[in-house]
């Protein structure tokens, strides 16, 4: 079998998009020496984001809100640890040992390699887009993504971010949220991408309500205006939902019904490889 899999992952109807499709997150700057020395340091890593993957030590000292002098010690600690690589020209970029360091957490790498036979059946059976996510606060972050060979325009990249509203995997994730964090997230504002997407409150909660009673979501141009995603939650051990799996197709010809069940069966899968076991 044989995947596409860009070494770059870009976008989706369902994950995250461009940095054009909304403002770069800049960390936020404050006087030096009102914060910690692990708020400075956190900073500097925090400079870097899926707009910014190589930057400048100036770069660094204005996005991390840090006199150059301290910039360019913390950015020389980092580096010698790993955590940074500075190539020939000067430039900074995102260093592997972070990467050794994420691959430990239990919602990024090691869900992904449980997944993977799934997502890959699942891409098998319908030859699309397929993405599996988890929640990270207000929004949805992408972990795996597989290619599919429609031309649909989507925005998708591992790492992506997109709000939970707005995606098929966030409305699964969304929808089997406590009452109360369901109530505060539509009590706050909901980003528009595209005229479908959803930012009325009371219908946010009319879609929730039938991702429960149904079991998947179908969210429908509401990152771009030509693609439609179904998505189903993912289990853990004891039963609460931990991720999502989706897979996106051009809204013109979308065959909803036919896709349903080939995510339902990966969603399951993945839930059962996670541990978690339906009661009889």
């Amino acid at each position: 079998m044989t995947t596409t899999r860009p070494a770059t992952s870009t976008g989706s109807a369902t994950a995250t998009g461009p940095a054009a499709a909304r403002p770069a997150t800049v960390p936020r700057s404050a006087a030096p020496a009102a914060r910690s020395a692990p708020d400075r340091l956190l900073a500097v890593l925090a400079a870097f984001d899926h707009a910014h993957t190589a930057l400048s030590l100036s770069d660094i000292s204005r996005r991390a809100g840090l006199t150059l002098t301290t910039a360019h010690r913390l950015a020389g600690a980092l580096t010698e640890w790993g955590a940074l690589e500075r190539d020939t020209s000067g430039v900074y970029h995102v260093g592997l040992r972070l990467w050794e360091i994420a691959a430990l957490a239990p919602r990024g790498l090691a869900l992904r390699q449980l997944a993977l036979p799934y997502l890959e059946d699942l891409y098998e059976s319908t030859h699309e887009n397929v993405q599996l996510a988890v929640r990270d606060g207000a929004e949805v972050v992408y972990t795996e993504w597989i290619s599919g060979r429609s031309a649909v325009g989507v925005h998708i990249r591992v790492g992506a971010r997109w709000p939970l509203h707005a995606t098929g995997v966030g409305l699964a994730l969304l929808a089997h949220d406590d009452p109360d964090s369901q109530e505060a997230y539509w009590a706050g504002p909901l980003a528009s991408f595209t005229p479908y997407t959803i930012t009325d409150p009371v219908r946010l909660r009319r879609v929730l309500a039938e991702v429960r009673r149904t079991g998947v979501a179908v969210s429908t141009r509401q990152i771009t205006d030509d693609a439609l995603s179904v998505a189903a939650p993912v289990r853990g051990p004891g039963g609460a939902v931990v991720a999502a799996v989706s897979v996106v197709v051009p809204q013109v010809d979308a065959q909803v019904p036919a896709l349903i069940p080939a995510v339902r069966l990966a969603a399951r899968g993945i839930s059962r490889a996670l541990g978690w076991r339906p009661e009889p």
